[in-house]
């Protein structure tokens, strides 16, 4: 939609329409406060907004963060409105916040999503240069909305160095050709894939990794949430264990067979 605009938000009465918009995205009647969001954004953070004639139907908030030797930007969420997903708006709000950011000084941003929810993790890594290698089991505990019910909140921590450009991109994933595949796939009844096995070594003798995850986990959580539960299981331990042996991910690639999706694991560089 070429009539969509973003720019950053800093009124309270704008800043109302962006726990408004939390409501719906979230079916969740506990958003960020206003006051909040006027005291984040007159301190070093930022909230964009993306709008249709002048309609809220995006947005994307973050604070600073401190590591113990340097300043990042927190991007802690981002929300599309229902009517409005699939069509670009999440890219175009992370472009903008990476040029705010850096109109700001700062040289890189973090923020979590959850591995297993595709979409986020194509653009993320993929489309924006992202890459993770720290999971976090758990991350916010339970959390009872409409996305997240039932499963533990295991989330990627992703470092995006917006000063930077991104890397060689990885190839594309052929499943029937000589990759290493780090979880055996087989198919139940309803067709939904289900991790029969795991390889976990150290992948010395490769060069990249590759870790299968279902395209579809939030269907696969309405049919079989036990199914969800065991791909959360099997991708954790493989994540977990190549993570702490000096892997990260750099992308997320999309099998040319069938629906499932690759993470792309190569050596970690040190920063």
């Amino acid at each position: 939609m070429e009539n969509i605009s973003l720019r950053t938000i800093t009124s309270p009465e704008e800043l109302a329409l962006v726990t408004n918009l939390e409501r719906i995205v979230w079916a969740d009647d506990d958003p960020v406060p206003v006051n909040h969001y006027v005291a984040v954004v007159k301190n070093g953070g930022l909230v964009i907004g993306a709008f249709l004639n002048e309609k809220l139907i995006g947005f994307q908030y973050s604070f600073p963060g401190f590591n113990g030797s340097s300043v990042y930007l927190c991007s802690h969420s981002m929300g599309i409105h229902p009517d409005y997903r699939r069509i670009g708006i999440g890219e175009k709000l992370k472009r903008k916040q990476r040029e705010v950011a850096l109109e700001k000084g700062y040289k890189h941003i973090e923020w979590t999503y959850d591995p297993l929810e595709t979409v986020n993790g194509y653009l993320n890594l993929s489309k924006l240069g992202g890459a993770c290698k720290k999971y976090i089991e758990n991350c916010y505990g339970d959390m009872p909305d409409v996305l997240n019910a039932g499963m533990p909140s295991d989330r990627f921590l992703v470092e995006w160095r917006i000063a930077e450009e991104k890397a060689e991109v990885a190839p594309d994933v052929n499943e029937t050709g000589d990759v290493l595949r780090l979880i055996n796939v087989i198919y139940d009844e309803l067709g939904f894939p289900v991790p029969e096995s795991v390889h976990l070594d150290n992948g010395n003798n490769a060069e990249l990794l590759y870790v299968p995850v279902p395209g579809n986990i939030q269907e696969i959580k309405i049919q079989r949430m036990s199914l969800a539960l065991e791909w959360r299981m099997r991708t954790r331990e493989v994540f977990t264990h190549y993570f702490n042996n000096g892997w990260m991910a750099t992308a997320l690639k999309k099998s040319d067979q069938s629906s499932l999706y690759y993470y792309v694991l190569q050596k970690a560089i040190e920063r």
